[in-house]
């Protein structure tokens, strides 16, 4: 491997991984706050596009350049879409099996456990229903790949980059440092980590605990919808069951980076992306898949609570 492919396999992984981040990162704060898998949070992000495909162009999309009021509506729905998702699944799966003190009600892991997975599966019945064709072109509303004239970029020692790969790196590490950034400093943050200490001690001192588990659920429904919305677009073609590998990934890059520490979860991100573009650049595009499953797989048989320990919604 040369200088050149090297440095283009770096960037290409870093970007992949700079959106698995922000996956990774939605997974640690329900996790750490809530101490519950979002199983369906990979699944959310997914639909939460494929509403914007369907709100702006309809059952029978085509991957046409979206003008401006349409490529507005176009983020929009996603964002929202993935906020009131991510909400769904938090009232309607998550609520009901965790514990009420107040009811003398003790947390059912199964039935959250099962939920999850029931609700990840739903939303892909749903979106086959509507959308039946194995996969969809994603217009890129934010036009990304016209950020130059040629659609690439020049690199040192002869190689050439997609515009698109450098601007989704920034945007996502832009993303993912001001949400770390909000749950360090803000009144939000200073609740979701009373919470996530003790949530019953919380309520007692005054933080409305159900409220902020819910707004844990939402932000991370924000954060699926802008991974999505920065992904979609660069693959050839999206699927309904893309979900599930993109959630599996998150949760793999989320142990790694340590299970509760935002800032862990997007460099267990930036690492996972990495990993997946050298073994792609030196093996086969075949195996992208296969490297944070495996890592996911080794994590939980060798140390579960990932590579490095962080305290639950710190940085």
């Amino acid at each position: 491997m040369d200088g050149g492919v090297l440095l283009q396999t770096l960037l290409t992984g870093l970007s992949t991984g700079a959106v698995l981040g922000l996956v990774a990162l939605g997974f640690t704060l329900v996790a750490g706050t809530v101490r519950v898998l979002h199983l369906a949070h990979g699944d959310v992000a997914v639909a939460a596009v494929f509403v914007a495909v369907v709100g702006v162009l309809g059952t029978t999309p085509v991957a046409a350049a979206l003008a401006p009021l349409p490529a507005s509506g176009f983020v929009l729905l996603v964002l929202g879409g993935g906020a009131l998702l991510s909400a769904a699944v938090a009232l309607l799966v998550v609520r009901p099996f965790l514990a009420d003190p107040g009811r003398s009600r003790p947390e059912d892991p199964l039935g959250w456990l099962a939920g999850g997975v029931a609700a990840g599966l739903l939303l892909r019945e749903a979106l086959g229903l509507l959308l039946p064709q194995e996969g969809y072109a994603v217009p890129d509303p934010l036009r990304l790949g016209s950020l130059t004239a040629s659609g690439v970029i020049e690199l040192p020692l002869g190689a050439t980059l997609p515009a698109r790969v450098p601007a989704v790196l920034a945007l996502a590490l832009a993303a993912g440092v001001l949400t770390e950034r909000l749950l360090v400093r803000s009144r939000f943050g200073r609740a979701v980590r009373a919470v996530a200490d003790d949530a019953e001690a919380a309520a007692l001192c005054g933080v409305p605990a159900r409220r902020v588990v819910l707004q844990v659920f939402v932000l991370a429904g924000l954060l699926a919808g802008v991974a999505g919305l920065l992904d979609a677009p660069g693959r050839t073609s999206l699927s309904v069951d893309d979900g599930v590998v993109l959630g599996l990934s998150g949760v793999a890059a989320a142990l790694l980076g340590g299970l509760g520490s935002a800032r862990g979860a997007l460099l267990g991100g930036l690492a996972v992306g990495v990993l997946q573009a050298v073994a792609v650049t030196a093996v086969d595009a075949r195996v992208r898949d296969v490297v944070p499953l495996g890592l996911l797989v080794l994590l939980l048989a060798v140390r579960p609570e990932g590579l490095r320990r962080g305290p639950v919604v710190r940085a």
